[in-house]
């Protein structure tokens, strides 16, 4: 049985045709491995870190990074309501940028102007300090220092992370009312 006349044009067609060499053929790589989330990893674990807070209310304080204060025969449970939230932050000043004498001033005059205004809850932002000689938080420690000796502040401490976190801090005032 012969081949149909397409067949044999098509062997005609092909007559001197050779296969490709093995080198010529274009190597397949692996797909590469799916990347790992290194750098939003560690962010998580610390914000979870961060949120979780330290173990105890004198922990924090002993630890000296962190801004914790409660004005005498106050409860402890005022501190860890103002560091749950439980007050809605009704103000804030915002003391980048600013030297000691200057920031001393103007929260003094914030204050000064939440106690006029009946506010409860307040947020001093005053920046982690990496703009600073030696990268030292300078208007932290000044507040750490100043703060309770204001006698309208009967609580103060570290915001949390979404508020500002380490480079924030969050005031309970007198209640006027």
């Amino acid at each position: 049985m012969g081949s149909p006349p397409e067949d044999r044009e098509f062997r005609d067609a092909v007559k001197g045709v050779r296969p490709l060499s093995k080198k010529k053929k274009a190597e397949l790589r692996r797909p590469a491995p799916a990347p790992h989330p290194r750098q939003t990893r560690l962010d998580e674990q610390a914000a979870l870190a961060e949120s979780l807070g330290p173990v105890s209310l004198d922990d924090a304080i002993d630890s000296g990074d962190e801004l914790v204060f409660l004005k005498k025969n106050y409860p402890r449970d005022l501190l860890r309501k103002l560091r749950r939230g439980h007050w809605v932050v009704e103000d804030e000043l915002d003391l980048h940028g600013l030297n000691r004498e200057d920031a001393v001033q103007l929260t003094n005059h914030f204050l000064k102007n939440c106690l006029k205004r009946q506010l409860r809850c307040v947020r001093i932002i005053h920046g982690k300090g990496l703009g600073s000689p030696n990268r030292e938080p300078v208007l932290k420690a000044m507040l750490r220092k100043w703060l309770p000796q204001q006698l309208e502040v009967l609580a103060f401490a570290q915001a949390p992370a979404a508020q500002g976190g380490s480079g924030a801090v969050l005031l309970l005032l007198k209640n006027m009312r």
